[in-house]
């Protein structure tokens, strides 16, 4: 059993997200978790577990778990997502059960053995907690543990409360709704890539739609969710913590979207640079647009570990359209095509994009040389189904 440091040293200034023009709105916005008396009394006389990582803190900088301590919460167990309670750990690494030397709390891993709570991880557990900071695109997979959790909470009787955080991609919405022929833990709830929803805003339409397995459901004193004050999707936020090691500044967040779709790809996004996702890359000089990187030798830069490779940064050439766009995949698919890389040795792994974008429909189209403003638009019915869906789920103006 692999012993976590200690939770009080998770802030780390590589996780720190630093956008000067920003701090002002960002630090006028206290989080769900800051409303201590909304949820406090909630939790008096019960067992709490905590779901929470890096970005679990109050408008203060202190974490969540110290907080409650000093508060004098039953606090019982710790549960960590994908990338652990410290953003240690890389996508798709396993993180390990353990012991917080600090509280001497256990640590149970929902990004291993298995991702969602099991009725013995929550023996000793009354309430669930769920504190974390998402981007707002579905194939993030903290939104999933937050399902995940959820349906555990409904099954065993437990109850689920969640502090709300701000959507830093904002109210919009874009991509393809998951096909149920393609819900993995990269995408389980029948949403677009991009949602336009705070984490309270889908948990409550995860629950009210009954989109939890087997028909379970949260009732509604069993389910709580604490907003965050005075907030609207169109206020800018600059998240004072970077929410995963490889979303590392403000435009990176915003471009993750697009970009993200290519890690079904050969081609590289910067993992294993210091501009990840917000760069794309391959080795071949003839598909230099305005940058070259080399890439880490490192396991965590794949696809293309230790290369020397060519593309374009969005620092140094932003993309007109900064919100959800499968513009740029095209455009490097067909770029490569036209070198005469064949399809197997552009995209490379067809299934996780399915998972990813959720639906096969979109790779087929840019195989047949579809605009790929033809292939968004062919999106919009079901966008606007989902927009009239999240209207009776938004706690906050647009």
């Amino acid at each position: 059993m692999k012993v976590l440091l200690s939770i009080l040293l998770i802030v780390s200034t590589i996780f720190t997200l630093g956008c000067d023009e920003e701090e002002s709105t960002t630090s006028s916005i206290a989080v769900g978790a800051d409303q201590l008396e909304e949820y406090l009394p909630y939790l008096e006389g019960k067992r709490v577990g905590l779901v929470v990582n890096p970005t679990s803190r109050l408008n203060t900088g202190v974490h969540l778990i110290d907080a409650m301590i000093e508060e004098q919460v039953n606090v019982t167990t710790l549960f960590a997502p994908e990338h652990g309670l410290r953003g240690e750990q890389d996508a798709g690494e396993e993180v390990e059960d353990g012991i917080d030397p600090e509280t001497g709390l256990p640590v149970i891993s929902l990004y291993g053995d298995h991702k969602k709570p099991t009725e013995e991880d929550l023996q000793n557990v009354d309430v669930l907690v769920f504190d974390m900071q998402d981007v707002g695109v579905r194939f993030y997979t903290y939104i999933s543990t937050m399902q995940l959790v959820m349906e555990a909470a409904a099954e065993y009787g437990r109850q689920v409360v969640i502090l709300d955080r701000p959507n830093p991609n904002g109210s919009y919405i874009a991509g393809p709704i998951m096909e149920p022929e393609h819900v993995s833990f990269v995408g389980m709830a029948p949403i677009p890539v991009v949602h336009g929803l705070t984490i309270a805003e889908l948990a409550l339409m995860i629950n009210g739609e009954l989109w939890l397995s087997n028909g379970v459901f949260l009732d509604e004193g069993d389910l709580k969710v604490v907003k965050v004050p005075e907030y609207s999707h169109s206020d800018s936020y600059s998240l004072p913590v970077a929410p995963s090691p490889n979303l590392q500044t403000d435009e990176s967040v915003i471009h993750y979207p697009s970009l993200g779709l290519f890690e079904s790809t050969t081609i590289s996004v910067g993992r294993g640079t210091n501009t990840p996702f917000e760069v794309i890359g391959y080795p071949d000089e003839n598909l230099k647009i305005n940058h070259e990187f080399q890439i880490a030798d490192d396991s965590s830069a794949w696809p293309q570990q230790g290369q020397y490779v060519y593309g374009e940064s969005y620092r140094i050439a932003p993309p007109e359209n900064t919100k959800f766009s499968i513009e740029a995949f095209s455009r490097w698919y067909w770029a490569m095509r036209d070198l005469g890389y064949q399809d197997s040795e552009i995209v490379d792994r067809p299934e996780w994009l399915a998972q990813l974008i959720g639906t096969t429909e979109v790779l087929n189209q840019i195989r047949q040389g579809k605009p790929y403003q033809e292939i968004e638009a062919s999106w919009q019915p079901e966008l606007d189904a989902f927009s009239a869906l999240r209207e009776t789920y938004r706690l906050y103006p647009d």
